[in-house]
């Protein structure tokens, strides 16, 4: 079975380019030739990948000249299926690791002004980005959408009125040997003390870049409201990650919640925090939050977010709306009772154990061979 992945762009700490490369090396344990289409991708040259990087300037003209180009490349090769992760018509698969666009603009625009609401709808890019989507989900050429969450395959039948039959649910696979909740044992003393937090204090993990949509801003709001032993740790990225350095300050948080930026190894924050908060916005379904659940920790997320439905209210985690910050606050609050979190934590742990990359790539394969049988 040879099959091509489509993905613009590697980041590190994006969720998707993990996704993509378990996915990819769970699929060649079992057989299947995987080649990747991309831009560029760390280590992409001993993939064999195919690279598509026509020029660009600004983010509307990359994505359709690496659309254009990898469309065109594909067609000159022959593959048994193509998977693609950006919205391009000429794939028999795409994953809808982003979600929906166009949900992700209406959740947005709760927490936009009239202005910058207008100034989204009218962008190009916007623009651009809705159009791909439709003209992707109307192509005769699409045989199947893996959707990461119940949430995202239900937004594609609203919005785009696309068959169940089409509409598969594969969730995201995790290392549970990896992420384990032994890593408490490695890294909590060690990472507290390099960081400055005592062991008696509770310490909140956000991991995510892209602030706005991960709900830091709800996050700083929350912390405010809980007592000073109550401590935040955010590891990401933004841009405009000063801004937010500078609400926690009015807020009086200070020292209270730390902006680490990007990591390439997350699993010593998991080892040391207590609990996920991730008050998203929007989010089909973070590998972060797996990777917490699976590390044994807690998780306080939205009701946007498609991995509340792995997560059983006041068991395993909690879940409210993400603009919800006395929610927030108080499913916080309860997570300051070491013995009620470490109790939730160990029932997240169990509630993923089997969602192993072997039974995400289980799951693909099926879904391959069987649009393969019918072909």
């Amino acid at each position: 079975m040879k099959i091509a992945l489509v993905r613009q762009r590697y980041n590190p700490y994006g969720g998707a380019e993990r996704f993509l490369a378990r996915a990819m090396e769970a699929l060649r344990a079992r057989g299947a030739e995987t080649v990747l289409v991309t831009r560029e991708w760390a280590g992409a040259a001993d993939a064999g990948a195919i690279v598509c990087n026509p020029f660009y300037v600004g983010s509307l003209w990359r994505d359709w000249s690496f659309a254009r180009s990898a469309c065109r490349a594909l067609g000159q090769r022959r593959f048994d299926l193509v998977q693609s992760h950006e919205r391009i018509a000429c794939c028999d698969v795409y994953r809808a690791g982003d979600g929906v666009h166009r949900e992700w603009l209406n959740q947005r625009a709760r927490v936009l002004g009239p202005l910058r609401r207008l100034a989204t709808e009218l962008n190009p890019f916007h623009r651009y980005v809705l159009a791909a989507e439709r003209r992707l989900f109307a192509s005769p050429r699409l045989r199947a959408v893996i959707c990461n969450s119940r949430m995202v395959r239900q937004e594609i039948r609203d919005h785009f009125g696309l068959p169940e039959t089409k509409l598969h649910v594969v969730y995201s696979g995790v290392d549970t040997l990896a992420f384990h909740p032994d890593l408490r044992a490695r890294h909590r003393q060690a990472q507290r003390q390099r960081l400055g937090f005592k062991d008696s204090e509770t310490v909140f993990l956000l991991v995510g870049s892209g602030f706005e949509r991960k709900g830091v801003a709800a996050l700083l709001e929350a912390l405010s409201r809980l007592p000073a032993a109550a401590r935040a740790v955010v590891v990401g990225e933004d841009k405009n990650r000063a801004r937010y350095l500078a609400r926690g300050d009015r807020l009086g948080l200070g020292d209270r919640v730390l902006f680490l930026g990007g990591q390439q190894d997350v699993k010593p924050f998991y080892g040391m925090a207590d609990a996920l908060v991730l008050p998203t916005l929007y989010d089909p379904f973070p590998n972060v939050a797996l990777e917490a659940m699976a590390s044994g920790l807690p998780a306080v997320t939205s009701t946007k977010c498609g991995a509340a439905e792995l997560l059983e209210e006041g068991v395993s985690g909690h879940v409210c709306d993400a603009l919800d910050v006395a929610g927030l606050a108080g499913a916080m609050t309860r997570l300051l009772d070491r013995s009620v979190c470490e109790a939730m934590g160990a029932r997240a742990r169990k509630a993923v154990e089997g969602f192993t990359p072997e039974a995400m790539a289980e799951r693909l394969l099926a879904l391959y061979r069987g649009l393969l049988q019918g072909a």
